[in-house]
């Protein structure tokens, strides 16, 4: 059974959103190859650039940065030095992940919300555009990611506590492919 269905249905849900969101980003890996593949082409063999192509390649590329860190977070991706984690029992290591969350995870997410807002903002204010000739017209969207991205932490971060908390109270047990994929106590 999925590891949502234990979970409370609004934690669930969001975490079913977190999980088809992240599969949904997984394809704008693919259209940013055909469009950098695309650009080669034009440069090498046809002697054409563009400005917007190339640009769009970047936008593409932080937006599955930020907005899939989340979805990395959910399935455990993230970088982790684990000198002892690894040897824990899994209440204890769910106990690790929620004091994690709570004490670094969400400050750091709230101080880049708090810290970036302002710098938004202005970017919207003056409809922020490229620098470049021919580039984006649309600076003050790809400025948005950062707020946004912190959002979606904090999001991922709340159902992971629950998902923590569940493995804590022993309603649900991690699965045999570690990492936060958790199964139903039968």
């Amino acid at each position: 059974m999925s590891d949502t269905t234990q979970l409370p249905a609004f934690i669930g849900a969001l975490d079913r959103a977190s999980e088809w969101f992240g599969r949904s980003l997984a394809w704008l890996i693919i259209i940013m190859m055909l469009i950098q593949f695309a650009i080669v082409l034009l440069r090498y063999a046809f002697s054409v650039n563009s400005i917007f192509m190339q640009e769009l390649v970047m936008y593409m590329h932080a937006t599955v940065f930020m907005l899939a860190a989340a979805y990395t977070f959910r399935h455990d991706g993230h970088v982790r030095v684990d000198i002892f984690y690894r040897g824990m029992t899994p209440r204890r290591q769910a106990l690790i992940n929620v004091v994690g969350i709570i004490t670094l995870l969400i400050p750091v997410m709230i101080f880049i919300i708090a810290s970036s807002l302002g710098y938004v903002a202005n970017s919207w204010r003056i409809l922020e555009t490229s620098s470049d000739y021919g580039g984006i017209p649309a600076v003050y969207a790809l400025k948005t990611l950062i707020p946004l991205f912190a959002v979606l932490m904090i999001v991922q971060g709340v159902i992971e506590i629950v998902r923590n908390g569940y493995v804590m109270a022993g309603r649900i047990v991690p699965s045999a492919a570690g990492g936060n994929h958790l199964e139903e106590r039968v």
